[in-house]
């Protein structure tokens, strides 16, 4: 998500299978400041549960052979002006101009902010997931014996 005047971002990042939600706080809209972000507020997830990261023709981009190799995840990159190639990201960028309207700084936004958003969002219900919130699903998916999405 872009702020006003494309100087500040949020980074989103989506679970497909539980639609868990990760927040980046990015107080510029460039490849270092993301590529920083990115590896630091994935770090704490196993290496099997970054299998793949999709992305949109953004610049902010330019360094996604850094970040493929910091994480081991590849990146894939929607073609241009397909954003349904992105679907639950668009949809969660969606519930997220509820708590951050188009126009806005998002710079203003801190890091602890970001994370009670997040923390609100993956603990709603929805519908898509029969009612349960993605948190309940990637709790139960990390504590299942060996659960599909996380084999290499």
């Amino acid at each position: 998500m872009v702020g006003k005047h494309h100087l500040s971002a949020i980074g989103t990042l989506v679970e497909r299978q539980t639609r868990m939600v990760r927040l980046l706080h990015l107080p510029q809209w460039d490849g270092d400041t993301l590529h920083a972000a990115l590896t630091a507020r994935m770090a704490d997830l196993a290496p099997e549960l970054l299998r793949s990261i999709t992305w949109d023709q953004g610049t902010e981009m330019a360094r996604h052979l850094t970040i493929t190799e910091s994480l081991g995840a590849p990146i894939y990159f929607c073609d241009s002006r397909s954003p349904w190639q992105r679907g639950s990201n668009e949809n969660a960028n969606g519930l997220l101009r509820d708590y951050f309207p188009k126009g806005t700084d998002l710079a203003r936004h801190s890091s602890k902010h970001l994370l009670a958003v997040e923390e609100e969002l993956n603990n709603r219900p929805r519908v898509i997931l029969q009612d349960r919130s993605p948190a309940q699903l990637f709790t139960a998916l990390l504590g299942s014996a060996s659960p599909p999405v996380l084999r290499r």
